[in-house]
Order: structure tokens, then sequence, then C-alpha cells
């Protein structure tokens, strides 16, 4: 019997410790993971993998796209995209996307992941 597959989520975040950890425990809860540290290899790797099913993103990002701009784009990519945010500061005023979430760092990846499964993305039963 083939495995599920296992949901996507497109992991966009600067601090590269941040990244790891928030990474490996989302794999530990069953998703797979692409790691990103801009917003523009977000956009690519958005295109690049039509199997991400959510972005989570930090918004001050190194570049030209910070993560408000880079949810705006990726929604025209993908308008059903879930997004969510996750800052421990920003100067901007916030420019959330519809039916998006926001965390502030630090959080607690626990309730990350279950905010990750109510906007229905969630790995299936494993064999």
């Amino acid at each position: 019997m083939a495995e599920p597959r296992r949901p996507c989520i497109l992991l966009v975040e600067d601090e590269w410790l941040v990244s790891d950890v928030v990474a490996r425990e989302l794999e530990d809860a069953g998703f797979g993971v692409i790691e990103t540290a801009t917003g523009e290899a977000a956009l690519a790797a958005l295109r690049d993998h039509p199997s991400v099913d959510l972005l989570l993103t930090d918004i001050r990002l190194p570049g030209g796209l910070d993560g408000w701009t880079l949810a705006e784009e990726a929604r025209r990519l993908r308008p059903d995209l879930p997004v969510i945010y996750a800052t421990g500061y920003s100067a901007v005023a916030p420019r959330r996307v519809p039916k998006s979430l926001f965390f502030t760092k630090p959080y607690r990846t626990a309730a990350l992941v279950e905010a990750i499964r109510g906007l229905g993305v969630a790995p299936g039963p494993v064999p």
C-alpha cells in the first residue's frame, strides 16, 4: 500500500536556527517542509512546487519582499493557499490576506500545528 502524501508547508524564515527547529517539529507532526529564507526564493519554490499546501512566513525578510507582500503575491498565484504569518516584531502596519492567521514569536509549535490542521491541512493516517 502506498504511503499517504504528506501535506507540504513552505516555511519562509531567515533565521536558520528558527527555521531548522520549526521544520523539524513540523516534519515530526507529519508534514513535508520546503525551507526558504527570502520572499523571492519562496515565490520561486511556490512556482516550482505545486504540491505546497500552506505558506508559513516571517514578516521581516531580507531582499525585496517582506512577508506581507510575499503572501499577497502567493495568493495571486494560488488564491486558496492558506497563509500563516509569524513574527516577533514588524514596524510595518499589518496587511494580512483574507482568511490568514497570525502568530507572535515565540510561539508553541503545538499551537502552530493545531492551527495548520484547523486550516484543513493535515497529514493522512500512517499505514
